[in-house]
């Protein structure tokens, strides 16, 4: 099993999307990027720390490829907006891959200028190295699941899951 971090705002969205992908075993909502250790929610989202709101996506390569990953990142948040994603403001919404080794820095570049000139606007997407992954607090697993009827979830989460079901279809479970 491989894995993938990926920060593309709101961690309650990425998991939402990535857990309904074939080849996906788990998805973990976390932090990384950041300058103290073992973060909370609250520090996180106050910006102060450095942390990036990211999920820890462990995968089966045979099933999908860290470019399909990616290919679904792209597509499920805005890589053009800087350290924001909706009404989501901030450093620890930026969108942001990191990578755990060298191979997984090339493929994301790769990816990266494969895509740029697709996009109207450039696209800000870091590419940072893994330092440490911090596992968020239980309360956030599974959020979007267990909390449909939840505003956010309602409102934000909802309509771009089913735009994400329909584009991305033949590769759902």
């Amino acid at each position: 099993m491989d894995k993938a971090y990926l920060g593309g705002g709101c961690f309650w969205c990425t998991e939402a999307y990535f857990t309904q992908l074939k080849g996906v075993s788990t998805v973990v909502s976390g932090y990384a990027g950041g300058k103290i250790k073992n973060p909370t929610y609250k520090e996180v989202c106050s910006g102060m720390t450095g942390h990036a709101e990211l999920i820890e996506v462990t995968y089966d390569s045979e099933e999908i490829s860290f470019e399909d990953l990616l290919e679904v990142f792209f597509e499920t948040h805005d890589p053009t907006t800087l350290n924001r994603q909706g009404n989501d403001v901030g450093t620890q919404y930026r969108s942001v891959i990191f990578y755990d080794s060298e191979d997984v820095r090339f493929r994301a570049e790769t990816y990266l200028a494969k895509i740029k000139p697709e996009w109207d606007k450039p696209i800000v997407t870091g590419l940072e190295p893994l330092t440490q992954f911090y596992p968020a607090e239980a309360y956030h697993k599974d959020y979007f699941a267990l909390n449909p009827q939840q505003g956010y979830c309602r409102i934000v989460i909802s309509p771009k899951l089913q735009k994400m079901k329909k584009k991305f279809a033949a590769k759902l479970k």
